[in-house]
Parts: C-alpha cells; sequence; structure tokens
C-alpha cells in the first residue's frame, strides 16, 4: 500500500471513531443524560460493570492519576458514579457506577446502536460483519479510551 493510501485509509478510520463517538455523545444528550462529555462514556466503558480504582482508571485512560481522580469527583458530583470502601485493599477506593451512571451507560450502547445500524443500511449486513471481524483482527482487545 503507497503511503497516500495509507494515509487515506488512517484519515477514515480516525474520521469514523471520531464521527462515532460524536453520534453517541448526541444519542446520550438526546435520551436525557445532560453534563456528560465524551470522556466520561470512555471512563463508564472502564468502570462497568464491577468499578475500579482511580489509578485503573488513569491507566485505562492515558492520563495521571490526579486528572483521573479529578474526572471521578466530577462523576460523583453529576450523581454518574460513587466511591466504595475496596473490597480487597483497604487503602483503596472503588469507584463504580450508580444506577444513573449504569442508566446512561445503556443510553450510549442505544445509540451506539443506532449508528451501527445505519452503518449496516450503508453497507449492507454482510459487508458490516466483514468490517468487524478485520477491525477485531487489527485491534482485538482495545482499550477503549479516548485519543487525547
Amino acid at each position: 500500500m503507497q503511503n497516500s493510501e495509507a494515509m487515506a485509509l488512517s484519515a477514515a478510520l480516525l474520521a469514523a471513531a471520531g464521527g462515532l463517538t460524536q453520534r453517541i455523545h448526541e444519542g446520550v444528550i438526546a435520551r436525557g443524560f445532560e453534563g456528560v462529555r465524551p470522556a466520561h462514556g470512555f471512563a463508564f466503558a472502564r468502570l462497568a460493570p464491577d468499578g475500579a480504582t482511580v489509578t485503573d482508571l488513569a491507566v485505562h485512560l492515558g492520563v495521571t492519576k490526579q486528572a483521573a481522580s479529578q474526572l471521578v469527583d466530577e462523576l460523583v458530583r453529576k450523581g454518574y458514579a460513587e466511591r466504595r470502601p475496596h473490597p480487597e485493599d483497604a487503602r483503596a477506593r472503588l469507584v463504580v457506577l450508580t444506577g444513573r451512571g449504569r442508566d446512561c451507560t445503556r443510553a450510549a450502547e442505544e445509540a451506539a446502536a443506532d449508528v451501527v445500524r445505519e452503518w449496516g443500511d450503508l453497507l449492507g449486513e454482510r459487508e458490516l460483519r466483514s468490517l468487524r471481524e478485520q477491525l477485531l483482527c487489527i485491534a482485538p482487545h482495545g482499550p477503549v479510551r479516548p485519543a487525547w
């Protein structure tokens, strides 16, 4: 593949990922979850289903522990997460989603499904499944985090 073709493919993948992130965010807002940002969704992905420490979240998001702590403070203040004693480490706190946080996560899943259905209408179901399989070969384990 020529450099120009590789750059075009890179740009298309980044545009698709950015567009998907934006459409999920818009869908979450449309479903009544105000005050969230796309970065919150990336944090929710790590916190669901069993919670995480601030350190775990920082590693997942690729940010400092201080930045992750500030993000958690914001999520707690907005009612999307709460801090609990860690069941295995008395020195640590576990950050878990509240009912509102889980509802927001379900809203994001619904919004993502809406976008993917549109992709299916555009590409056809067979091509969409093929695309999914090919992307899973390239990025089998994520992580699902923002490209700061």
